[in-house]
């Protein structure tokens, strides 16, 4: 009798140790757009982080659970894919979108029910309504300022602005005006197209009329290469910018000869083999790279992938210093806390510090500019 007993409580104690070891898994839900026109920046996202969960497996000694879902580009979808996940899933934090519509839509329910959202995607949402979220892109006005210097350098005056009709295309227009009146450039032209579109002839047309020196793009991905296509097709001479959303084998593909010459932002991460050794950004680059090769079965080629590579080491390092139970609203809020006061995080397009008043991590030692070149991107010193 005295065996079985012992033999009961050895087995109850098991069982409860198995069910507190499933408990405290921490789950990860990440949205993005596998589908739909910007799914060029989307499946990249996908590769990256299951590149980093393959490299690290555990968190602090507790399992990882990646719940992946579609938001086929929409927003709507977005936020009621974040809903899901919080709600049902009972996921610790939101890793997404590709988009930043999509971004600001998870960000509304990531505030809402109290989870962290890690953006992979720059998004900027003032006050309390961000309290809950933080990014690892570089803010747009880092990156457009990097641009603007480079036009600065180069003697150009006037500047002609294209892009989306959405949010990115806002945001995209706004850093280059201030960046540009602070360099004494003249913007002249803002014209804009829907990520659906299959032409910018027109808007194209009237930025040609005004003979720019140069001409900035606000896009991403795929679409991203309609308007310097158009502008090859016109005969346009002048300069061609454009914005970090363009980092990616299919815009190089549909692009082709025309976007030679092309200078655009970028984290250190795609030429980091090009970095002097002494700088941090490169070992952890390179460990990217070859863990995305183990996984890819090829190298990677954008430097999107390497974003949700750098969320997952975002949470990682907060999540090792986060005391609680996952799954848990306490565990949400210290998460929360604990991301937000992350300091000097080398990744592999940046080294991040938050502040409470800013919710992006970057700094200009997150910022290159790189140069098409015969395809393939190449360091502007």
């Amino acid at each position: 009798m005295k065996q079985n007993l012992t033999r009961i409580l050895a087995l109850t104690a098991a069982a409860l140790a198995t069910a507190q070891a499933m408990a405290a898994d921490l789950k990860i839900g990440f949205i993005s757009s596998l589908s739909g026109p910007v799914a060029a920046l989307g499946v990249p996202y996908e590769k990256g982080i299951r590149a980093a969960i393959a490299e690290h497996p555990e968190i602090g000694g507790r399992k990882v659970q990646l719940i992946v879902l579609d938001d086929a580009s929409d927003p709507t979808t977005a936020g009621r894919n974040a809903r899901k996940l919080v709600v049902e899933d009972k996921v610790d934090v939101l890793i997404g979108t590709s988009g930043v519509p999509g971004a600001m839509a998870i960000a509304s329910v990531a505030r809402e029910l109290n989870t962290p959202l890690i953006s992979p995607t720059p998004v900027t949402i003032p006050g309390p309504e961000g309290a809950w979220t933080v990014t690892v892109s570089q803010p747009f006005q880092l990156m457009v300022a990097g641009v603007v210097e480079r036009m600065q350098k180069s003697g150009v005056k006037t500047v002609a602005f294209i892009g989306f009709s959405d949010a990115l295309g806002d945001l995209a227009y706004d850093s280059l005006v201030k960046s540009a009146d602070k360099a004494g450039i003249k913007v002249v032209a803002n014209e804009r197209y829907a990520r659906s579109d299959s032409s910018v002839a027109g808007q194209v047309l009237k930025i040609v009329a005004q003979r720019p020196d140069a001409v900035f793009a606000g896009n991403s991905g795929t679409p991203g290469a309609l308007p310097y296509l158009a502008l090859a097709e016109r005969g346009y001479k002048g300069k061609i910018y454009g914005t970090h959303g363009l980092i990616n084998a299919d815009f190089v593909r549909v692009g082709g000869a025309s976007i030679e010459g092309l200078q655009v932002p970028s984290g250190p991460v795609l030429v980091a083999d090009q970095l002097p050794d002494s700088n941090p950004i490169k070992k952890v680059s390179m460990g990217f790279r070859s863990a995305y090769q183990k996984v890819n079965g090829a190298v990677p080629t954008d430097a999107f992938s390497s974003y949700t590579y750098d969320a997952y080491l975002l949470l990682a390092d907060a999540a090792s210093r986060t005391k609680g139970e996952p799954g848990t609203p306490q565990y949400r809020s210290a998460l929360r806390d604990a991301i937000v006061a992350t300091r000097e995080l080398v990744g592999t397009h940046g080294i991040y510090t938050f502040k409470p008043d800013d919710r992006y991590g970057s700094d200009q030692r997150g910022v290159v500019i790189v140069q098409m070149n015969k395809g393939q991107w190449k360091l502007v010193p």
